[in-house]
């Protein structure tokens, strides 16, 4: 029988800069109960890495440039939180009040360059950006997993995305290691047995969605 099995590990603290996380993932395995079979799949959040990185940034040591500025009045943002989002930008697609819709330069389309308050240790004026290569840092965690292990683990970096003319956020993958992103359909039948032409299944953001 065919079955897809997701499972919360307990017990995972607060992340703090230079943590080990896959000392703290196989700590929530063994209290779990759960032993790494090859083909699992891992999916931790973005905010995770990122805090493991040290990716904490401090709004007061940031000077907003003139664009920042004028920006940050048309959206009711902080110019120097706006400042940093042009800076992990490639790309300012939208502006409107409390909202800056961006390509960021990891590739994908997002709200305010994922930069975030939310679930951060530290003052208001502490943000926390995403992780510099969510790929690397997927391998990192993996290449640890599979020697500690021995399981052929996949892993994948999960963030919050909304989606354009939908309310509400899913999960998606900026990151992966160990399995392909993408399930490609194309040229293979249908139950009826007709070629299939155009189904590309975006494989990694399903299981991230389903763990969100």
């Amino acid at each position: 029988m065919n079955r897809l099995v997701a499972t919360a590990l307990p017990a995972i603290p607060l992340v703090e800069p230079g943590d080990d996380l896959a000392a703290l993932t196989l700590a929530g395995l063994m209290q779990a109960g759960i032993v790494l079979q090859d083909k699992d799949v891992l999916v931790l959040a973005s905010k995770v890495f990122s805090k493991a990185e040290g990716r904490y940034v401090n709004l007061n040591d940031i000077k907003a440039s003139p664009a920042a500025c004028e920006i940050a009045a048309t959206c009711d943002k902080d110019p120097r939180l706006v400042e940093l989002i042009l800076a992990e930008s490639n790309l300012v697609m939208r502006i409107r009040p409390g909202l800056i819709v961006v390509e960021h330069r990891l590739g994908f389309v997002s709200a305010n360059a994922g930069i975030d308050h939310s679930n951060t240790t530290g003052d208001e004026e502490t943000v926390l950006l995403l992780p510099t290569d969510p790929d690397r840092s997927a391998r990192d965690l993996r290449q640890a997993l599979v020697g500690a292990t021995g399981a052929d683990v996949a892993i994948i970096v999960n963030d919050s995305h909304g989606r354009a003319w939908r309310q509400g956020t899913v999960g998606i993958s900026i990151g992966v290691a160990g399995m392909s992103p993408l399930t490609d359909r194309r040229g293979d039948p249908d139950i009826f047995g007709r070629t299939l032409q155009a189904t590309l299944l975006g494989t990694a953001d399903e299981i991230a969605a389903g763990a969100s």
